[in-house]
């Protein structure tokens, strides 16, 4: 009978361990990230849950509301933005941000499904670029590396330019700014258009595969790595920093490059990126 009381006791003893551990709370971080693909983002979640981190996915359809959701508290962290992108909202809003962590670089893309190439720009072409300052700004600078245009070149160096510092237009191209995430849903009505990576992919695009004109890689690339943000008073917060170590790992490395074929770059130190702040 002493077995009996024994062997429950331990039963009991057993169970409330379990109950303990089962019951211990994972920390839920809300990540704001533009477009349907969350491919990276998936794989970083189901290893941070192996970490006790809840990785909540909240989906925007813009480049403008993550930033506003990350100001407000609606997010913990973003992925989307360049540094570029980040530092212009920063100035224009007055919230401070900071990049805690790099992510890729996805080169911006010439398109067209009425032309085979760039060699067939023609007069009164049109060409649909994004209307934000940071993406409609390195987009013209894409169409001046590819021919098209040439830009001020005090504009240029910003990194900012707007159609109003184009200087010579020798194809008379009508140039239409839309929102960066019509520019993919418009290229039935344009010539040609200038498309992030993560809208070409949205799309069915493969950047390497389907651009006309790939944006090169050169000394003005760190302008355009992708970043996690964080809000400035809680940037060292632990969690971050472990989501952030989660992601730059070889197996995110690797499920980048198998996604994207080039499209996407892993772009922190390991691949020789140094931390944008």
């Amino acid at each position: 009978m002493s077995k009996l009381v024994k062997l429950a006791g331990f039963g009991l003893a057993a169970s409330l361990l379990l109950a303990a551990c089962g019951s211990a709370e994972e920390t839920t971080v809300k990540v704001g990230v533009v477009g349907d693909d969350t491919t990276i983002w998936d794989s970083v979640a189901e290893r941070a849950k192996e970490e006790g981190i809840d990785i909540e996915l909240v989906k925007f359809t813009d480049y403008n509301t993550p930033n506003e959701a990350l100001a407000d508290g609606s997010v913990d962290l973003n992925s989307f933005q360049t540094i570029i992108f980040m530092n212009n909202y920063e100035e224009t809003s007055g919230n401070d941000f900071t990049a805690i962590g790099n992510t890729v670089i996805a080169p911006l893309g010439i398109y067209s499904e009425k032309h085979e190439s760039i060699e067939e720009i023609a007069e009164g072409q049109s060409i649909a670029i994004p209307n934000d300052v940071t993406n409609g700004g390195r987009a013209l600078n894409l169409l001046q590396t590819a021919g098209f245009i040439t830009l001020d070149a005090e504009a240029s160096a910003s990194f900012i330019p707007t159609v109003d510092d184009i200087t010579e237009n020798p194809y008379n191209l009508d140039i239409q700014e839309v929102d960066a995430a019509q520019t993919a849903r418009s290229i039935t009505d344009v010539d040609y258009s200038v498309i992030n990576g993560g809208y070409a992919v949205d799309a069915g695009y493969s950047p390497q595969d389907d651009s006309l004109f790939l944006e090169p890689n050169d000394e003005s690339s760190a302008q355009y790595i992708n970043v996690i943000a964080a809000p400035a008073d809680n940037a060292d917060n632990e969690t971050f920093q472990q989501i952030v170590e989660i992601y730059q790992t070889e197996e995110t490395a690797q499920l980048i490059e198998e996604t994207y074929n080039g499209g996407q770059v892993p772009a922190w130190s390991d691949y020789g990126y140094e931390p944008v702040n």
